[in-house]
């Protein structure tokens, strides 16, 4: 991971040891100043010692010190040309304007997209699509908000005309499953990785030979460790929109990633099928006034 340090740092700050969360905290606390920082400077401002930090960079799959500078360096420069600083992290009060309520929406959600495109593992993404494509099956499973996700990413497969099925009742998604085979692949959706419908479903699913592919926030997290394949998300919270909720567009993003990526793979079928749900649903529009 080479960008996109700053999401990750603050999605799985509340889980990590309480070294490692204060030297977490001081960077997210001033960004450009760790990133002008040497390691000594930073380990003081966290209470810690160089080798903390040095586990603290290895832990988010840096290499060192160094390599988590130039990220930081490159992330803060990148947020401050495009003016992401207002309104992110803010809460939204009762008495707030709408529009400055809206100036916090948009700058989070901005801030969520490049955050997960920034930490997106190209060589993941490119792996379930061809799994995908391959597969004689598709099995999506999320709960809650995660489930509205599975069953967007459902009909976008279908429409396409690969055999994708979301499940978002645990007797129905065990069900499904248990049918999977060497060659099938299960998707499961969890904001924290800990939603024990989807892990029971996913390893239900790896049980039988189907790839396995995680769509979490949190890399070290349970459903994770169970999956074959992991693509991770960030996650902003506002008020109001904390959680899995803070977490939607970016799941959404991340599964649009690869269905693009299935879409190329799939470029003469994909066009085809285009052509013909257009047309079968063309007498159902309103002509214009």
């Amino acid at each position: 991971m080479t960008s996109g340090a700053l999401g990750r740092v603050e999605t799985e700050l509340p889980g990590l040891p309480e070294a490692l969360r204060r030297v977490g905290e001081v960077i997210l606390g001033d960004p450009a100043e760790a990133a002008r920082s040497t390691i000594i400077a930073l380990a003081e401002r966290a209470g810690s010692s160089p080798a903390t930090v040095t586990r603290f960079c290895r832990a988010f799959g840096f290499s060192g010190y160094a390599e988590l500078r130039v990220a930081l360096a490159t992330e803060t420069g990148r947020a401050a040309q495009a003016g992401w600083g207002a309104g992110v992290g803010h809460e939204i009060g009762p008495d707030d304007p709408l529009d400055a309520a809206i100036e916090v929406m948009a700058a989070a959600d901005a801030r969520l997209i490049q955050d997960t495109a920034a930490q997106l593992r190209l060589d993941m993404v490119a792996r379930v699509a061809d799994a995908i494509v391959a597969a004689p099956r598709v099995l999506l499973v999320g709960v809650s908000t995660s489930g509205n996700v599975a069953t967007m990413f459902e009909g976008r497969l279908r429409r396409i005309g690969i055999p994708g099925w979301s499940a978002g009742d645990a007797h129905v998604a065990l069900s499904e499953a248990a049918l999977l085979k060497d060659g099938d692949v299960a998707i499961g959706i969890s904001h924290r990785g800990r939603t024990r419908e989807v892990m029971e479903s996913l390893a239900e699913a790896g049980s039988h030979g189907a790839l396995t592919v995680a769509v979490t926030s949190f890399a070290r997290s349970p459903l994770a460790e169970l999956a074959d394949l992991v693509l991770t998300t960030a996650s902003r919270e506002t008020t109001f929109r904390l959680g899995g909720l803070a977490a939607v567009h970016s799941q959404l993003f991340v599964l649009d990633a690869v269905y693009v990526a299935v879409a190329q793979r799939t470029y003469e079928r994909t066009n085809e099928a285009f052509e013909r749900t257009i047309s079968a649903v063309e007498s159902h529009r309103v002509e214009r006034g």
